[in-house]
């Protein structure tokens, strides 16, 4: 599962690079999908609709067997 996280994870990495941020796969456990983002993401006001509208709906959608992404 974190391969195809880490694949899901590549197609979002370009929006993100463009604003000067990125995202790093901390873990994948029990479901649950661990972030870290990082640049200008990293204590952005918009973090957390990137996280949730950007980051988890891409990777539910390649990995259906998701259920959170939460932010570390």
């Amino acid at each position: 599962m974190q391969d195809r996280v880490e694949k899901a994870l590549a197609k979002v990495r370009p929006m993100l690079q463009r604003d000067g941020g990125d995202v790093e796969l901390i873990s994948v456990e029990d479901s649950v999908v661990k972030v870290k983002l990082r640049g200008a993401c990293h204590g952005c006001p918009m973090s957390q609709m990137t996280l949730k509208a950007g980051i988890e709906r891409i990777i539910k959608q390649e990995v259906p067997e998701v259920k959170e992404v939460l932010s570390v």
